[in-house]
């Protein structure tokens, strides 16, 4: 499918919001993206609200198992939250503005705040699998950015830095929570690849060699296209299982979401603790 011109794709994503705004009828100004294995905290928000994407103009559909497809409006502690319960990946077909179509109809919406979640292989031998981690920066080894291309400066300005795309705040917020709940919570640096095969060897070793501690297959774009529009971003990664060639093993998804499922209740608390803290 070809990208919308700017003008266009700002005026689907406007349509969007306006839509979910009739929906929810206030605002909305913290928004989480849920990953694989991760989208139970969804079920948990107080006074929900679920809309399935393909009601919402312009949102394509997740096809990956562990993603439900739905977008749960709802609070944490009192605090009203949009969650995102599965998102879309470029190695599902989509175009970089397809996937980042959501992200960029909640800020739009008035979401200010984005958390980012994901299932991730583990490539820093300190990890062991189950362990949450803060993304700290990224490396987008996918090959494209969702900024390319005519620029609409109704999103953002044409070159927006990234020095900081992972907000220091929300990340020391995410560390205190977490010593709070006796819960070792690292700084890590997430890669980001097309998908959808796993790495091999060899791309692992490639990838500990930048500087990389986890590895998957979203997450960038998303952060990408919140902070061309001033979106504050945290980043949390699961590591649901060990990279290839960093154990003797095979690398299965019903791992990634046996894991997911295994960590549900101390991922939950985590979000409970840091979503009413960011501001």
């Amino acid at each position: 499918m070809e990208s919308p011109v700017p003008e266009i794709l700002y005026e689907r994503a406007e349509h969007a919001a306006r839509f979910i705004r009739s929906r929810v009828g206030e605002d909305v100004r913290h928004a989480l993206v849920l990953g694989s294995g991760l989208g139970a905290f969804a079920d948990e928000l107080e006074d929900p609200l679920a809309i399935p994407y393909e009601e919402i103009p312009g949102f394509a559909r997740s096809t990956v198992e562990g993603h439900a497809g739905r977008l749960v409006i709802g609070k944490v502690a009192g605090v009203t939250v949009a969650a995102m319960q599965g998102r879309f990946h470029y190695y599902e077909g989509y175009t970089l503005d397809e996937v980042t179509f959501p992200v960029r109809t909640l800020g739009l919406l008035g979401v200010r705040s984005l958390v980012l979640t994901n299932a991730a292989g583990g490539l820093n031998n300190t990890f062991t699998q189950g362990s949450l981690i803060v993304i700290s920066d990224h490396l987008n080894l996918m090959g494209a950015s969702p900024l390319r291309g005519a620029n609409d400066p109704r999103f953002g300005p044409r070159f927006p830095d990234m020095t900081a795309v992972y907000d220091h705040d929300y990340q020391e917020t995410a560390i205190n929570e977490a010593h709070e709940m006796g819960l070792e919570l690292r700084r890590g640096i997430y890669a980001a690849l097309a998908g959808p095969n796993y790495e091999t060897p060899a791309e692992i070793r490639m990838l500990r060699l930048l500087g990389a501690d986890a590895v998957g297959m979203s997450t960038v774009p998303e952060a990408l296209a919140a902070r061309h529009m001033g979106v504050k971003v945290l980043g949390l990664s699961c590591i649901t299982n060990m990279a290839a060639g960093v154990e003797d093993r095979l690398i299965d998804h019903a791992e990634v979401i046996e894991t997911g499922e295994r960590v549900r209740e101390t991922f939950a608390e985590l979000l409970r603790r840091v979503i009413p803290k960011l501001q």
